[in-house]
């Protein structure tokens, strides 16, 4: 079947190449049109990309190596591609877009939190302290924050932070009696 003139194969592979073209533009310059569709919630270029790229593809291989009819092969390739672009969208970029931050952290963060002394801190010297969290483990080094001794083991509450290195002081904690 031909359409304006042009057999249906060549409209597949053109639109096939021009989406992953634009895919490509999309995945370096994506930040400028996600601005533009910000308040558009159902536009996601990236699933229109993708809707376009399968059908594309679906339609070609579906010219190239059946004999069906045209209409019904670009019916088929249209209900592939929506249910692989509804999976893509369910499965992957809803959880992608609902996801934590990194595990990136700000060294203001750390103040007030408690550690331990993996490396004795001198009164007038520098040790290491271990802060534990849920995202992992930050090793720092750390100078004592009233210029007095801290062993090894010790627990230490960060006061603050000064240029990269922890000032902490020995961790005191409360006990209760009930």
């Amino acid at each position: 079947m031909e359409m304006f003139g042009t057999p249906l194969e060549t409209i597949y592979l053109y639109g096939l190449v021009i989406s992953g073209v634009v895919t490509i533009l999309y995945l370096f310059f994506g930040d400028a049109l996600e601005g533009i569709t910000e308040g558009i919630p159902f536009v996601n270029p990236t699933l229109i990309f993708s809707f376009v790229t399968i059908f594309s593809a679906g339609g070609y291989l579906g010219e190239i190596f059946t004999s069906l009819n045209s209409i019904l092969i670009a019916g088929v390739s249209a209900i592939i591609a929506l249910i692989l672009v509804t999976l893509l969208n369910v499965f992957v970029l809803i959880p992608l877009s609902n996801a934590e931050e990194s595990l990136v952290y700000k060294e203001s963060d750390l103040r007030g939190r408690i550690g331990t002394v993996i490396t004795g801190i001198p009164s007038d010297g520098y040790g290491e302290v271990l802060i534990e969290n849920i995202s992992g483990r930050i090793s720092k080094p750390a100078v004592s924050f009233n210029n007095s001794n801290i062993p090894y083991g010790k627990k230490v509450l960060v006061i603050d932070i000064e240029n990269g290195v922890l000032q902490v002081k020995l961790y005191e904690e409360l006990e209760t009696y009930i």
